[in-house]
């Protein structure tokens, strides 16, 4: 054999052994900007070097909507990613779009990582699962709304959190607002005063199951007595200085509190972290949502609130097995923890919330197990979730009239009459969609 055959024999061998152990490459879209962004990119880098079969690429998309709307029109061009982040109002739009994504459960079944829903925390299994019970996407940055609670605020007052809002209505904010402090803010009204609301409450959101059971027909069920008693015991405590609404922006109602003009601050779970890493001048803590005693005297978990990871169909087995051993390590418990701890984001899992107990976590920040708690309290028929379509629409409704409610421009009976009418509007539009 001459040299030069000899040295092309040797390339070939180069470049076949090459493709060989060539990583197969995947890229995931997220939401996820700031601090939380470079936690995305750690969990990234350390998951490319843990193996040399596959490497993740993190590509910061903008926020919720934008991921969204971006990661739809990619899909239509046949330029979709490996994996999408999509948030809880979006759901309903990723799920129902026939052939999209491949359900999280059976990619990770078909690739060889076991799989048991209930490794999951009660309160994350369901909410993006279909009907019968399968996942669909997996939960990521999961959190749940809790009430935090200035600790040198109410020790001046001489109350404690409430649990009920009669408590708060009757003890806890007329005390507040004599030691020179707004009772309560809050932020994201459809989240917190809807959707688990409705939780919290056990109350039936929509018709199918909570819109689980299929788009066709699905009706919501918001304009019901106990949350238009609700809104309207905020316009009164509002009047009366014990309730402020500084608008739809998250951080318009959470700064009033971290600046310590509010006592207590309805937000996410997953606020822990950034909460901590500030000097808030004040001591802070935080419990479980109050619920109206009149309305139930049984108060059940809430559901996740933040967004999950999708699948998306149309790609290679090679690149479909990366996404699965992603998908594994990521809900490993080492790695869940790390997420919980540099976020305030809930484990996902039951293991990584067991090593967070066992290293001691909750003994040194008490407050960050609040949400997992609340998240595991006893379920009901209706704690699950919703699923509806065009529900990012839907929650625009709401935050229009709400702000009505709020400024004075509407009556609760009218603006709940609105959103009625209007969400099942959308509802409709969707379920033709889905034909």
């Amino acid at each position: 054999m001459t040299f030069w055959k000899i040295a092309a024999l040797n390339v070939a061998v180069i470049i076949s052994a090459s493709a060989a152990f060539a990583e197969t490459e995947i890229t995931l879209w997220h939401a996820m900007g700031g601090k939380l962004g470079e936690t995305v990119n750690k969990i990234a880098e350390d998951f490319n070097a843990s193996q040399d079969d596959y490497k993740i690429t993190p590509v910061f998309k903008g926020s919720y909507e934008e991921t969204l709307t971006a990661g739809i029109a990619a899909f239509r061009a046949g330029e979709q990613p490996n994996i999408m982040q999509v948030f809880d109002a979006g759901a309903a739009t990723v799920i129902g779009a026939k052939g999209a994504t491949i359900p999280v459960q059976d990619l990770l079944t078909d690739n060889g990582v076991n799989f048991d829903i209930n490794d999951y925390i009660s309160g994350v299994r369901y909410f993006y699962a279909d009907s019968d019970g399968k996942m669909i996407g997996m939960p990521f940055n999961s959190s749940s709304p809790i009430m935090y609670y200035n600790v040198d605020a109410l020790e001046k007052a001489g109350v404690t959190p409430p649990k009920t809002w009669e408590e708060f209505q009757s003890v806890t904010a007329p005390a507040l607002k004599e030691a020179g402090y707004i009772g309560m803010s809050q932020s994201h009204l459809p989240w917190i005063f809807t959707e688990n609301f409705m939780s919290r409450h056990n109350l039936p959101f929509a018709t199918n199951d909570n819109g689980y059971d299929g788009a066709e027909g699905t009706q919501i069920l918001v304009n019901n007595d106990a949350i238009k008693a609700h809104f309207t015991a905020l316009t009164e405590w509002k009047d009366s200085g014990f309730f402020e609404w500084y608008g739809t922006g998250w951080d318009d109602n959470q700064k009033p509190f971290e600046d310590g003009d509010v006592a207590i601050w309805l937000g996410s779970s997953g606020s822990f972290g950034g909460l901590m890493s500030k000097d808030l001048g004040f001591e802070f803590s935080a419990t479980y949502l109050p619920y109206w005693e009149a309305v139930t005297t049984e108060p059940k978990q809430t559901f996740i609130g933040g967004a999950s990871l999708f699948a998306m169909s149309g790609k290679s087995a090679e690149e479909n097995e990366a996404t699965a051993k992603f998908f594994e390590f990521l809900t490993s418990a080492d790695v869940q923890y790390f997420w919980h701890k540099e976020t305030g984001y809930v484990p996902i899992t039951e293991a990584a919330y067991e090593l967070a107990k066992e290293d001691g976590h909750y003994d040194r920040f008490p407050a960050a197990e609040v949400g997992i708690q609340q998240l595991s309290l006893p379920g009901g028929d209706n704690t699950k979730g919703y699923r509806m379509g065009f529900y990012v629409q839907i929650r625009d409704v709401m935050n229009r009239e709400y702000g009505r409610i709020l400024t004075g421009e509407t009556s609760v009976e009218d603006a709940f009459n609105n959103i009625e009418k209007e969400a099942n509007d959308l509802l409709a539009r969707f379920a033709k969609t889905q034909g």
